[in-house]
């Protein structure tokens, strides 16, 4: 039976009792007839029983990394067993950028992105009505999915114009800088033909491909005219680049952040107060989804305003996935009251992980 604190409904129960919400979450993923095949087999390799060892968010840092056999397990191995009725529904799989190698593959539950969606639009209530044009990965990747779910959610249609981020970091590792550029005008024009035709009142892409459209005149006085939010992820954004798109480029145009992983399955979202130094702060939708950040040599937490890897964990009824070690970096920032772990800003990419280059692209 699902323990009341583990029903994603129950948010500010889960909030106010974080390590009774730890336990749970243990009893639930390592039990026999409520976990899922993987982690009841992982359990046997580790040298700590998750169920008795495990009881704070702190604890979590005892299990190993494990998203790389993510690559190759069988979705139906990834299904917690207790899952029944609305709560098995799947949304889709969906694969990280593969940036670091072969995909990692999860599965996305759909109450759990409905619940995603619904925390992140704080940004978007006050838009009513809306098309959206989604300048995004979509395919194996969850962000087209967020995208045609946002369009929805404002009685709009999605417009989309496809990106294949692997193929193009596969251009940059080769040096291949003519037809990286010639892929990247492709897309632009794509977003072009769109914008000058349709109504759009929600533009969703990545900071590079915001850089190319904003390159062109027309493009910009069209995007001023009719768009009402820009939502920008994927890759990171510097403070200058924000602040020209904020204040030149688009002024009066809410320009908002997201920062999140296939690997926690979702995001964490820009907040709305300023920092004097005009980076945006990403919060977490705490307890399910929570952030670390460590010094890359030793692992143990950075104070507060330093820099260091990001850790991410999921923690929800649909999915554990702990202790997981990013590909970025970023400043700690304390977080708001009674959230477990901590805010990031300024994040960037690493320049290697787990032995290779990291290409950040156009996502």
């Amino acid at each position: 039976m699902l323990p009341e604190i583990l029903d994603i409904d129950h948010r500010e129960l889960a909030a106010g009792h974080p390590d009774d919400y730890i336990r749970a979450l243990m009893q639930w993923h390592f039990s026999a007839d409520t976990g899922s095949p993987f982690w009841l087999r992982r359990a046997k390799t580790l040298d700590f029983d998750p169920r008795k060892d495990v009881r704070t968010f702190d604890d979590l840092r005892l299990f190993p990394n494990v998203v790389n056999e993510f690559r190759d397990v069988a979705i139906e191995e990834m299904i917690p067993r207790g899952l029944t009725g609305a709560d098995r529904t799947i949304a889709g799989i969906y694969e990280s950028g593969g940036t670091t190698g072969a995909p990692k593959r999860f599965v996305m539950f759909d109450r759990w992105m409905e619940f995603a969606l619904s925390w992140d639009e704080h940004h978007y209530a006050d838009l009513g009505d809306a098309n959206v044009l989604a300048v995004t990965p979509s395919g194996p990747h969850m962000f087209g999915e967020f995208a045609e779910r946002r369009a929805r959610r404002h009685r709009g249609v999605r417009f989309t114009v496809d990106l294949d981020p692997r193929w193009i970091k596969q251009m940059i590792s080769r040096g291949d800088v003519a037809d990286t550029d010639r892929y990247a005008a492709h897309i632009v024009d794509q977003a072009a033909h769109i914008l000058t035709t349709q109504t759009v009142g929600i533009l969703i892409t990545t900071p590079p491909i915001l850089e190319r459209l904003a390159q062109r005149d027309e493009l910009v006085e069209l995007v001023r005219k009719n768009i009402r939010l820009i939502c920008w992820s994927g890759a990171h954004m510097d403070a200058d680049s924000r602040t020209v798109f904020r204040e030149e480029i688009f002024p009066g145009i809410p320009l908002k952040g997201l920062y999140g992983s296939t690997t926690i399955l979702g995001m964490s979202r820009e907040r709305d107060e300023e920092r004097p130094d005009g980076l945006p702060v990403f919060d977490t939708p705490s307890p399910y989804i929570a952030f670390r950040v460590v010094d890359p040599d030793t692992g143990a937490d950075v104070g507060y305003g330093e820099r260091g890897q990001v850790v991410m964990n999921h923690l929800t009824k649909y999915a554990l996935l702990p202790n997981n070690r990013e590909r970025d970096l970023a400043m700690k920032v304390e977080p708001p009251d009674h959230i477990l772990g901590c805010s990031v800003a300024d994040v960037g990419p690493v320049r290697s992980f787990d032995n290779v280059e990291i290409i950040e692209g156009v996502y």
